[in-house]
């Protein structure tokens, strides 16, 4: 199975045991219908094999973290399910929130066509802490959000319940985009004792609101 990307996967960080890659959106995790996956597609340019330990949505951009042995990978698999890693993402979406920062909070449940929605239930609730930004230039609103559990669809879910999807969610009829504007944007955790901040802006910033510069270190603010 060959490389089916036009460019290069953008190396962000190389650990001695994991690698930290900046995901193109449009691709998805695993192989499936010839078309190599993001995994094959790193395993081919960096000549290695490599273990994912977490994942992002097709249509999601940015960070990911890819181990280099199968020691590596239980390691950081033990640090997502202990919730010792934050992740940061961004988002873009029109129109007026019903809240502009603070919690969204509440159970998910699978409803038709493989969607999720939010309910009012706080049983066994995802969990996301949220800032958001209007961008006066650009007339855009950007969010800055941080999950505190990890569910499938989730941002895209809390989002939509706001009454805001994101851009170019087609799924959870955001508003017509070149693109879902949902993107891993920052990791901080610690691995053998050491400290790891790594951050990624979206390649193509002129289609995103202006970050504030309180953004550029999302860990101080949520």
């Amino acid at each position: 199975m060959s490389v089916t990307s036009e460019h290069a996967i953008e190396l962000l960080y190389q650990h001695l045991e994991w690698l930290a890659i900046n995901k193109p959106v449009g691709i998805g995790m695993h192989s499936e219908d010839g078309v190599a996956g993001l995994v094959v597609q790193c395993e081919q340019q960096f000549l290695q094999k490599l273990w994912p330990v977490h994942r992002l949505d097709k249509v999601t951009s940015g960070i990911l973290l890819l181990a280099r042995s199968a020691e590596a990978a239980a390691k950081l698999g033990q640090l997502f399910e202990q919730h010792q890693i934050q992740k940061y993402y961004l988002a873009k979406a029109s129109g007026k929130p019903a809240k502009k920062q603070g919690l969204i909070k509440g159970d998910m449940v699978k409803t038709r066509n493989g969607c999720w929605k939010l309910t009012r239930s706080q049983e066994n609730p995802a969990v996301t802490r949220f800032v958001s930004h209007f961008d006066e230039s650009s007339g855009q609103r950007g969010y800055l959000l941080a999950p505190k559990t990890g569910r499938t669809h989730q941002l895209r879910v809390a989002l939509k319940s706001l009454g805001t999807a994101i851009d170019g969610d087609t799924r959870y009829k955001g508003a017509p985009a070149s693109r879902t504007f949902l993107h891993a944007y920052a990791v901080v955790f610690e691995y053998n004792g050491a400290p790891h901040r790594l951050l990624c802006a979206p390649s193509e910033t002129e289609h995103w609101p202006a970050l504030p510069d309180a953004w550029q270190s999302p860990w101080n603010l949520l």
